[in-house]
């Protein structure tokens, strides 16, 4: 098994510094509202929320953060507005251990609002066109010289996904990356819920390019088959506190996945991790509460 290498020295005019380079997501930001409720109103219906608050989020944020906890450190490819929220959300990123590479759209940045209810389960509407990374077409020119051991793909085109294969030991992406899958790019892994029906359908298209492909299945675990063969499931992992919310399980289950896979981890292991940090996301409030961390190794 390679060696992890969790930093790289790289040399700069005025010195040497030390880089979290190993890990990478490329993925669409959101700013996202949450607002706890008792239940989801129904058509008509007023109900008040309790417990609001904001965060940078979406699939490629999530994941960024969970990679960064994991292995101390973690460059995130997107795109983001000319606007206060893109300057928040960007702020809020690094805060939170994340090296942000974003590219400047003109169209605002993607706003959501999330309500999560008394059992914990999650409502999103969001609002605008999520804003793509590389938005300026030139992924190869922006990846140049960056080589990643594993790299999370959950937004961006074929050109970019192509790109990110040249860079990257270990590539694993969500359906939701869409027209990028299904072009030829083989990926060590495809990961996608099991319950959600446009992510098994945009998945079809890509199995056959996916060295292993990851179902999850919830509080049923979830199921796995391999190109050669092997297959199983795995049970879910039983929560060592109260459910709280279940945004960002999903991301954080998939960057436990690219992190076990890109440290050379059998599948089973690797499946192991990310059970566990899709659990523990679920005990805390909104994506970033309760993460993973190294030190929970």
């Amino acid at each position: 098994m390679r060696a992890w290498s969790f930093l790289r020295r790289v040399c700069e005019t005025g010195g040497v510094r030390e880089q979290h380079g190993s890990v990478a997501v490329v993925g669409h930001v959101e700013w996202v509202q949450f607002a706890q409720v008792e239940q989801v109103p129904r058509a008509g219906e007023v109900v008040h929320a309790h417990e609001v608050f904001a965060e940078p989020a979406g699939g490629g944020a999530v994941a960024a953060v969970q990679l960064a906890r994991l292995a101390g450190g973690c460059v995130l490819y997107t795109a983001l507005g000319e606007d206060a929220e893109g300057r928040r959300a960007r702020e809020r990123l690094q805060e939170l251990g994340v090296e942000v590479h974003a590219s400047l759209c003109a169209e605002p940045t993607r706003r959501a609002v999330t309500l999560v209810d008394a059992a914990g389960e999650r409502t999103i509407t969001t609002f605008g066109p999520r804003l793509e990374p590389f938005a300026q077409g030139d992924a190869a020119g922006e990846l140049a010289g960056a080589d990643f051991d594993a790299v999370y793909f959950t937004a961006g085109d074929a050109s970019a996904l192509a790109a990110v294969r040249q860079r990257t030991r270990v590539l694993v992406a969500s359906p939701r990356a869409r027209a990028a899958l299904g072009q030829g790019v083989q990926l060590e892994a495809l990961v996608l819920s099991g319950e959600d029906e446009i992510e098994q359908r945009e998945a079809a298209r890509a199995e056959g390019e996916a060295a292993l492909v990851v179902s999850t299945e919830g509080a049923q675990g979830g199921s796995y088959r391999s190109r050669s063969g092997e297959h199983g499931r795995w049970a879910a992992v039983e929560p060592e506190s109260e459910l709280m919310d279940a945004y960002g399980c999903g991301d954080s289950f998939a960057a436990g996945l690219t992190y076990g896979l890109g440290r050379g981890m059998e599948i089973e292991a690797a499946l192991a991790l990310a059970a566990r940090c899709g659990m523990v996301c679920l005990t805390g409030r909104g994506p970033y509460e309760h993460q993973l961390r190294a030190a929970d190794l």
